[in-house]
């Protein structure tokens, strides 16, 4: 067990103790001071965590101050006489394949963070704040040129990409379309009725073969400002994190990074990264919203997405979608470029 897990799984038997009425006052004091002294050991175990890594790597400092720590990745600002670094510490082995994407990205000349140094559980990485590159903010979002870089970034990443993952074995962003999952989802949201899952069950094979037989390369999948790095001369910008790389069609990423963008930077977007196949648009119709519907099924606070989740399969989109799916394989379409053949 991680040590992320193992704190989580002490929240959760407090949060399922009960209490008499006599003694809930005490008793509750107790486990607070308790909760106190596990938060703090858990701190300690954590930082004597990154600087055994710090050991390992034969990295020098004067400082080591917590940034943040969230779902058992702990991020560091490490300090030394003449510079500073960030490093990342991955308590989840399932996390830590983000320290390999580095590895990656600079073998397919993808431009990254600069990495320092790294062990099989944590990187380091140039800090932003001291190198060439700002952090992205808000207002980036609605800068055409800004905008024009990032698209310049994410047409590397495609174009380079794409040969690794015809030839080396990488995940697919939407492994998790199974006709198990599917049922899941009905009988989480009580939706099973529905005229839209008996269409889907119906057709499942050639909805996914649609989507699956789409050409794939590397996609970031989870662009956000604040995982952006604009260089401070306004020359290039690139994207970190990369704990969500997957292999998919180039319209997955198009559409998560557009949806953060006003329309003239989405426009601006668009003129550098170029054509694409307008057939992926449809598809993705579909299979962004069984994935998503997925995932929100599996998360733990489910309830409280309930109304949202069944909205979005009661209004009618995702029927209308698989319908123009099937419709474009049965006739034979082709979507190219953003023409019709």
């Amino acid at each position: 067990m991680s040590l992320h897990e193992d704190r989580y799984v002490f929240q959760q038997v407090m949060e399922d103790t009960q209490y008499t009425k006599e003694n809930k006052l005490v008793d509750k004091t107790v486990v607070l001071r308790f909760a106190d002294v596990i938060d703090n050991e858990f701190s300690h175990t954590i930082k004597r965590f990154a600087e055994s890594e710090l050991q390992r790597m034969n990295i020098v400092y004067n400082v080591l101050s917590l940034i943040r720590n969230k779902d058992g990745v702990s991020v560091w600002r490490v300090t030394a006489d003449a510079d500073s670094y960030v490093m990342k510490c991955f308590d989840k082995p399932e996390y830590r394949r983000e320290i390999a994407n580095y590895q990656l990205l600079k073998s397919l000349d993808v431009p990254t963070l600069k990495v320092i140094a790294h062990t099989d559980c944590s990187i380091v990485i140039e800090d932003i704040e001291r190198s060439k590159y700002r952090l992205g903010t808000t207002d980036d979002m609605n800068d055409p040129n800004v905008a024009r870089l990032i698209a310049a970034w994410y047409k590397t990443l495609h174009h380079n990409g794409r040969k690794y993952v015809n030839t080396h074995d990488f995940i697919d962003e939407f492994y998790r379309l199974t006709i198990d999952n599917i049922k899941m989802v009905q009988e989480k949201t009580g939706t099973s009725g529905l005229r839209v899952w008996h269409v889907i069950e119906d057709n499942f094979e050639q909805i996914i073969s649609a989507i699956m037989e789409l050409p794939r390369t590397l996609a970031y999948t989870d662009f956000h400002y604040s995982n952006l790095a604009v260089a401070r001369d306004g020359s290039s910008a690139l994207v970190f994190d990369y704990n969500f790389f997957y292999k998919s069609y180039v319209y997955s990423d198009i559409r998560n990074v557009c949806w953060s963008f006003n329309n003239e930077s989405k426009a601006a977007f668009l003129s550098v990264y170029g054509e694409y196949d307008e057939r992926e648009v449809i598809m993705d119709d579909v299979a962004d919203t069984l994935s998503g519907l997925i995932m929100d099924c599996q998360r733990k606070n489910f309830p409280k997405l309930l109304v949202s989740i069944v909205e979005r399969i009661n209004d009618g989109r995702l029927l209308a979608a698989v319908d123009k799916l099937l419709e474009v394989e049965l006739n034979g379409y082709r979507y190219n470029m953003g023409k019709l053949d």
